[in-house]
């Protein structure tokens, strides 16, 4: 093996930024990151009930939830899309793979998916 003392200049500048390169994460485009912060506005704004890992929690307990996941995703650069979030964060437990589930007053449950799916319908068709 070479010692890196050995190795000339450039490429070890090189190899380090490459390093620092793939250490850094890139956000998804300004219009995926306005949907997704709209959509987990919504749902925390929207006084619900998300269901996670067959407990019911506030809708501001599930947006804080989901932006940490969405954070994670972002420093992964997993997410570049706002379907992309849906189905990688908001849909289903990472822990546990179960669904999770909205529900709205007395209107019965429904998927996170179907529900976030429908409010970015309507974000996109606003104005």
């Amino acid at each position: 093996m070479t010692p890196i003392r050995s190795l000339p200049r450039f490429v070890l500048a090189a190899s380090l930024a490459l390093l620092a390169a793939t250490a850094s994460f890139a956000a998804p485009p300004p219009q995926a990151q306005r949907e997704i912060d709209q959509l987990i506005s919504a749902l925390g704004g929207s006084g619900c009930q998300f269901q996670r890992n067959g407990r019911w929690y506030a809708a501001t307990d599930a947006q804080a939830h989901l932006r940490k996941k969405y954070e994670w995703l972002r420093k992964r650069d997993m997410v570049a899309s706002a379907e992309q979030f849906i189905e990688r964060a908001g849909s289903q437990s990472s822990i546990s793979g179960q669904a999770y589930q909205v529900r709205c007053g007395n209107a019965a449950a429904v998927s996170s998916a179907r529900w976030l799916n429908t409010r970015l319908a309507e974000i996109r068709r606003a104005p």
